[in-house]
């Protein structure tokens, strides 16, 4: 199984992109796990992954806890699927983008720039991955 987190926007806030890129690093330990921007125009995860599973993240999207998200991670493993996850830009994701993804995520009811939803997404994946292997980091 590997992860792909992809995000559109560059990432402008060097506090938070250390932080992402640590939960990232972490998670690397227990699955190949990469993050990067796109630029929706000349990138198409449906062509790069085509039998990944989509996870889009969009306010609209449905809420889960950390629980709910684990067993999304070890559903993902017991199958060897890859996960590709995107978050939008400031704009959001594009408009042809959200019917295509296989879930529609919300990381919370709260706005909040999409840098810190990097950092909150590369550090559930890191708990949904601690948590299956008996970490005690999830405590």
């Amino acid at each position: 199984m590997k992860i792909h987190v992809y995000y559109i926007g560059k990432p402008r806030d060097q506090n938070a992109n250390s932080m992402a890129d640590e939960y990232i690093k972490r998670c690397s330990r227990y699955a190949c796990t990469e993050m990067r921007e796109i630029q929706p125009d000349r990138f198409d995860p449906w062509i790069k992954h085509p039998s990944a599973k989509k996870i889009l993240l969009d306010p609209a999207g449905k809420t889960q806890d950390s629980a709910q998200f684990t067993k999304l991670i070890a559903k993902a493993e017991e199958e060897s699927r890859d996960i590709v996850f995107i978050i939008g830009g400031a704009d959001g994701l594009p408009a042809n983008w959200r019917d295509r993804g296989e879930l529609l995520l919300s990381l919370s009811a709260l706005t909040f720039p999409h840098e810190f939803a990097r950092v909150i997404l590369a550090e559930q994946l890191y708990r949904a991955f601690t948590t299956l292997r008996g970490h005690p980091y999830p405590r």
